[in-house]
């Protein structure tokens, strides 16, 4: 039988379901993801740090948890939403089911909530906080916890890696700056034949220029931009040295390394089918997206940069490039998983922006 649970929202809305995962309960801020597969992956993003997840899409988890479709090495969100948890998942790669990883990983969460209403809830209200309880009674406490409880910040420092580290290649070698990276980053490097080394968001430049890389990549990670201040003199002082590419919190602090500044969205993105538009080509891509924060446009205007792509659904800025240096940056995750690969071939853009770069170089020292 399954036991009674209640996820209540800061603003005392309360949904009634079922309990799922740990029995260890958390608050934190919740958000919605519109993808229809990839919860795997979804949960593993280290950009949901400390955020709880609704799934729009009803049924979660019918086909299990597998070891390789993590990406990273433990999960480290809040809590799970969803309509329905399969229970008995299906599939030749499963060797758990939704429910054992979340309490394997100590994650709450609730099933049989009407999700399209609380997704409804958040777009029109923006995100809010929101916690689980077991008791019934402890409703009202939990509302009051939840109208105090202070923003999340540092979550970077959860996240980050703790030391460098290195996924070898035979072609150019790049840094990844790691401020909460998805795996797919780096496999994607890897199969384009790149040597990547990870650091640790705080590496300084010194010890960056020590690898000799002949391109630098900042990852995607959770939070607001603005809290990790000291690491953006890091990038604004790359630009220009070797090529660059940002990705998602990578693209922010680009954006704020040259200038510009940032703003928290309503509801954010998070998804896998968001439409995107290049402004140079006129190309549409569908794209997986997860961020809270964007670029404000009115600021770019006093910069070097230049918007290159914007959402089509609310015409925030989807990407920039430096209109003198190698650099360039995309609010998405070109990396995908989960979601559609139209993007993936902003990877092979940064191979051949280093190849043109170097090849200029050596023109120059001919």
């Amino acid at each position: 039988m399954l036991n009674k649970r209640y996820l209540v929202l800061e603003d005392g809305t309360v949904y009634k379901g079922y309990a799922l995962g740990s029995d260890e309960l958390l608050m934190g801020e919740i958000v919605f993801n519109t993808s229809m597969t990839g919860y795997q992956e979804t949960i593993s993003d280290p950009s949901y740090t400390g955020q709880i997840i609704t799934f729009t899409y009803p049924l979660i988890g019918n086909y299990g948890i597998n070891r390789d479709d993590f990406e990273s090495l433990r999960p480290t969100l809040n809590g799970i939403v969803v309509r329905e948890a399969c229970l008995n998942p299906s599939n030749f790669r499963s060797s758990k089911s939704l429910d054992e990883m979340m309490k394997f990983y100590k994650i709450p969460g609730i099933s049989g909530v009407d999700t399209r209403s609380l997704t409804r809830k958040i777009r029109k209200h923006g995100v809010l906080k929101a916690g689980f309880t077991d008791d019934e009674q402890e409703i009202t406490t939990l509302v009051e916890n939840l109208k105090t409880l202070p923003e999340l910040k540092n979550e970077v420092s959860q996240v980050s890696s703790v030391r460098p580290y290195i996924s070898t290649g035979d072609g150019y070698k790049i840094v990844l700056i790691d401020y909460g990276k998805k795996e797919n980053i780096v496999r994607e490097l890897n199969r384009r034949g790149c040597d990547v080394t990870v650091v640790p968001y705080q590496t300084s430049l010194e010890e960056i220029l020590n690898i000799s890389p002949d391109g630098i990549m900042v990852s995607n990670g959770p939070g607001n931009p603005e809290s990790v201040q000291d690491t953006i003199k890091t990038i604004q002082s790359i630009v220009g040295k070797i090529p660059f590419f940002g990705i998602c919190l990578g693209h922010q602090l680009f954006a704020l390394s040259q200038g510009a500044t940032s703003f928290k969205m309503k509801f954010g993105h998070r998804g896998a089918n968001h439409p995107v538009q290049n402004l140079v080509t006129g190309r549409v891509d569908l794209t997986s997206q997860n961020h809270g924060y964007a670029i404000d446009e009115a600021s770019i205007k006093h910069t070097d940069l230049e918007i290159t792509h914007i959402a089509l659904n609310d015409r925030s800025i989807e990407g920039l490039k430096h209109k003198t240096y190698p650099a360039f940056s995309v609010q998405y995750h070109p990396e995908a998983s989960p979601g559609p690969h139209d993007s993936n071939y902003l990877f092979d853009e940064f191979i051949e922006m280093i190849k043109s770069y170097k090849a200029k170089e050596q023109t120059i020292n001919a």
